[in-house]
């Protein structure tokens, strides 16, 4: 085969069908929209009309807020670093930094940082350094001998 011998297949390409272009055409007139009416009228938006009733998308009521520069963090659980650790993913002696975490396939990207979560247990003491933690993964990790480093408290403490 040949570049030059390349096409579609039949009935691959249809040409548009020209409406309203006289009777013999077999859309001619009306062009396929039957006759008067609101649809078969311009500028027609059908789509939240009710006929007069108050529309459902304005009898429903409105409710909740998001926060438009509201934070995303990565989540990490507990169990998970340990997971990692047994697989031989993560050295379980070093101190673990978020960069560490991404290096290692734990997180995919650290958004705008990871926060470290209680589920499961850690059995190695370590120091782990993560933008967030919740307290009871503060005291696990306490707990199994090791520590959590928080920049954020310190920066806090700091000024």
């Amino acid at each position: 085969m040949k570049l030059h011998e390349i096409r579609d297949n039949d009935g691959a390409n249809r040409s548009k069908k020209r409406v309203a272009r006289g009777p013999g055409s077999g859309k001619g007139k009306t062009a396929g929209r039957g006759i008067k009416g609101q649809k078969s009228r311009s500028g027609v938006a059908l789509g939240g009309y009710e006929g007069g009733q108050m529309p459902l998308y304005r009898r429903l009521p409105k409710r909740g807020f998001s926060k438009p520069n509201a934070k995303s963090f990565a989540v990490v659980n507990l169990g998970q670093i340990q997971g990692f650790i047994d697989a031989g993913k993560i050295d379980g002696k070093a101190e673990l930094t978020e960069d560490a975490l991404v290096a290692s396939g734990l997180v995919r990207r650290k958004l705008d940082g990871i926060r470290l979560l209680a589920t499961g247990e850690l059995k190695s003491g370590m120091t782990i350094t993560v933008t967030g933690a919740s307290k009871a993964a503060i005291d696990a990790v306490e707990k199994a001998g090791g520590k959590v480093n928080l920049p954020a408290a310190r920066d806090a403490a700091a000024e």
